[in-house]
């Protein structure tokens, strides 16, 4: 009997990974809504699909470097600080590889030491300088507040201690205060760097705006965060070796919504 044309073919065929649109890239980025904060984690955990394993690797291979760098005394921090932005931007190489259909490869993750490398880290230089800076201001308020009741030598009573404890709020509001604005400057540097061949400035300055225009829906990216932990940490921190490659991946998928209109 003649095989039938119009048949589905028996023999396996290997799926296609899906290719997602380039977009048309948006400078400064757009304001999304603020629920879009909850689906950068949800595309996340979607994006990385058949690849979840590949990408739990990679992200554990980032811990373990840092851990391993973290024994060397002073310098295994200042290197860390100074070579994550590369590595992160290899890593936001790896998932626009994904987006195009590809696989991602361990090799992704160091191909910021291929790829653009001076400015990534010329990144991580000033976010070492910016580091010290608010250190600085930091120990500034403590050591003026706290520097003559400490080298006094005398007992403290109790109303002076909870005095004490004042200088200490307030040190860490101005941290916050300090911080936040310097992590918009830096959240979206890596992937306009690498994925928009933006320069050093123009990163800096479109990660700040694109960060600036959506406070509502990194509120609410940060809420869930904090939800999220608090389960993946009870059974002795397993659960991050699943949400921290997720909110790695957030982190472009927020960088997509916000620079690229699909």
């Amino acid at each position: 009997m003649a095989e039938n044309p119009y048949a589905a073919p028996r023999t396996h065929v290997e799926d296609i990974p899906e290719s997602l649109p380039d977009g048309q890239f948006i400078p400064d980025g757009r304001g999304v809504p603020a629920g879009n904060g909850w689906r950068w984690i949800a595309d996340a955990w979607r994006f990385m699909g058949p690849q979840r394993w590949t990408f739990i690797g990679v992200v554990l291979l980032f811990w373990i470097l840092i851990l391993a760098a973290s024994f060397v005394p002073v310098l295994g921090g200042i290197a860390v600080t100074l070579f994550s932005p590369v590595i992160s931007g290899g890593i936001i190489l790896g998932c626009d590889a994904v987006r195009r259909g590809e696989q991602l490869e361990v090799a992704y993750m160091f191909a910021g030491f291929q790829r653009h490398f001076g400015k990534l880290l010329a990144l991580g230089a000033i976010s070492f300088g910016l580091g010290i800076l608010l250190g600085i201001v930091i120990l500034a308020i403590v050591g003026v507040t706290l520097g003559g009741a400490l080298f006094t030598g005398a007992e403290l009573t109790p109303e002076q201690i909870v005095a004490l404890g004042l200088p200490m709020v307030l040190a860490l509001l101005v941290a916050l205060a300090i911080s936040i604005p310097i992590y918009m400057f830096l959240w979206f540097a890596a992937p306009l760097i690498v994925l928009a061949d933006k320069e050093i400035g123009a990163a800096l300055g479109m990660s700040f705006q694109g960060c600036l225009k959506n406070i509502l829906p990194f509120l609410v990216w940060s809420v869930m965060v904090v939800l999220l932990a608090i389960p993946a940490t009870i059974p002795i921190f397993l659960g991050w070796l699943l949400l921290g490659p997720v909110l790695t991946v957030s982190v472009y998928t927020a960088y997509r919504d916000i620079f690229y209109e699909a």
